[in-house]
Parts: C-alpha cells; structure tokens; sequence
C-alpha cells in the first residue's frame, strides 16, 4: 500500500463520495444535487471500479454511493461487486425503491443505507418531495433493510422551518430501540430554498437537555444525543469551519469527474478516457487542490 493522500491542509483522504447518477424519481425542494450542473454520460461500473481500485492503493477504505437517486441505476448491484475489499461500502437513497432490492444489494456487498426520511406525515413528505404518495414506500424500503441487516439505517432529516421543526421527537418515537439514526441535517443554501432555514442551534439545545449521554464526534463538529433508547445526530454544514477542516472525503461526479469540494464548481478534475496510470496522478492532483470552503478565522 502506498502512503495516504493527504491535502495542503493537512486532510487525509480516506472515502469516496460517488454519484451514480443526477436522475430522480423524486424531486426535494431543498435538493442540492451533490453540488454539480449539467448532465453528462453517467459514471460507468469500470469506471467506478478502477477509480477505487486506485484510491485503495492509497488507504481511502470507504466508499458512499449516491446520486440523483442511486436506485436507479439497474447496475448497482454490478458496481458492488465491482469494489475492491473496503472497510464500509453504503448507499444514500431515497428509499422508494429499496424494498424490493435490499436484500440483493447486502449479498452484493452493501454494508448500510443513508435513507431519506424529512416527515412521517404524508402531505409534509408529498409537499417536500413534489411527489404524491411515496412515503409508503420509503416506510417499506426502511423495514427491508433492517430486515437485509443494512444496519445502522441512518434517516436523514432534513431540518425545514415551518415544515418540519415540530417532528424531531416523532421521529425519535419512529427509531426509538431499532436499528436506526435520526440525522437531523441543517439545511444548505441550494436552489433558493435557503428561506426554510431553521434555527438548528435551539433545537441542539433541546436535545442536550433530553439526552442520557452526548458524544461528540470530531467529523464535522457533530454531536450525537442518546436519549432514551433514540439515537440522534445533528450535521451543521453551514459557516462551519470544523465541518471541513476534518473532511476526508473526496467528491465523484456522476459524469466521472473528480471533485474536491461539494461547494465549489471551479476545480474539476475530469478523468474520462484516462489509463489507470493516468487516473493515479489525477487522483493525486485532485487532493492536491482541496481547499476547505469554510475556513477558521
């Protein structure tokens, strides 16, 4: 194994964030589409492959599939197999699609999903989804797996002023002693829906009253709270400068480029058509142009 890939920061970078595609079936009002514009041919399963195949060589151990909505793409369980031995191999998805392949995708080598999860009322999820009647089915696809053993199921909560504030503690009702994590996420300012900004930092406050025991993990500043048999983790993303110094991700577009940062546009690295030799030192340079986006004052 060669030495890790370490940025000018000084930020080792040991996962991949892959999009596999900008499709939907969905289509979130807060939707920031990993940060990229445009659509291209999508990332292909060899391309998928010998990128982490490479990467590997260098430590990086994990791997985030995402999209556009995963799930659409009929190769996934190709692109699993595909991988090279890692130590975590998960799937962020929007889950109305899921029940039916959960079980396929843990024999192909998932290891846990990253599921949506922004209401448990269906006119908030239909209003936030602008889809009729899909929370059913994202209610399926989490039971599925938990039965594949996908497990943590991490929900995402998107965190929506005058939408959802009021659902945190349903929600912990939801996952209360089960198999799965309330991640509250403050909103980002995507696509203009920035308006339904919520104070995050009154409802963490709220939380560290309720909670039996708080751990603080040093990946982006993030705080989890157990309080009585609930697990919950806040992600504060916006002007944190603790968010990016301890980032050790690095971002895969669905049109195969290689992407530094998800809020930046201006330093891609496409790496289409390269030969794995090729491919190596494009990863190298790509690390090399990391920059934090938030930075400490």
């Amino acid at each position: 194994m060669q030495g890790p890939l370490v940025d000018p920061y000084g930020r080792k970078v040991s996962s991949l964030r892959i999009s596999l595609t900008q499709r939907c079936n969905l289509k979130c009002i807060y939707c920031h589409a990993e940060g990229e514009r445009g659509f291209g041919d999508e990332i292909t399963v060899d391309e998928v492959a010998r990128l982490v195949r490479i990467a590997s060589k260098y430590g990086v151990d994990r791997v985030k599939l995402t999209g556009g909505e995963p799930l659409l793409r009929k190769d996934l369980e190709d692109i699993l197999m595909a991988l090279p031995p890692l130590k975590d191999v998960s799937l962020t998805t929007n889950g109305t699609l899921l029940a039916g392949r959960a079980q396929r995708l843990k024999e192909s080598g998932l290891n846990r999903v990253n599921i949506s999860l922004d209401s448990l009322d269906g006119e908030r999820f239909d209003s936030i989804t602008r889809r009729k009647g899909k929370l059913e089915s994202v209610l399926e696809g989490i039971e599925a797996a938990i039965d594949a053993r996908l497990t943590p199921v991490k929900l995402n909560m998107v965190y929506l002023k005058g939408i959802n504030e009021d659902e945190v503690e349903r929600m912990m009702g939801f996952i209360r002693g089960r198999p799965l994590i309330l991640q509250v996420i403050e909103l980002m300012d995507f696509n203009g829906a920035f308006e339904r900004h919520a104070d995050v930092s009154t409802l963490e406050r709220s939380l560290k009253a309720m909670a039996d025991r708080c751990v603080y993990r040093e990946m982006h500043r993030r705080a989890k709270y157990f309080i009585q048999g609930a697990e919950v983790e806040v992600v504060r993303p916006i002007d944190n400068s603790e968010f990016c110094m301890n980032c050790n991700r690095l971002r895969v577009t669905s049109d195969f480029k290689l992407k530094p940062c998800l809020l930046r546009n201006d330093n891609l690295v496409d790496v289409r058509g390269l030969s794995d030799e090729e491919l190596e030192n494009a990863l190298k340079r790509a690390v090399s142009i990391r920059e934090p986006f938030f930075k400490a004052a």
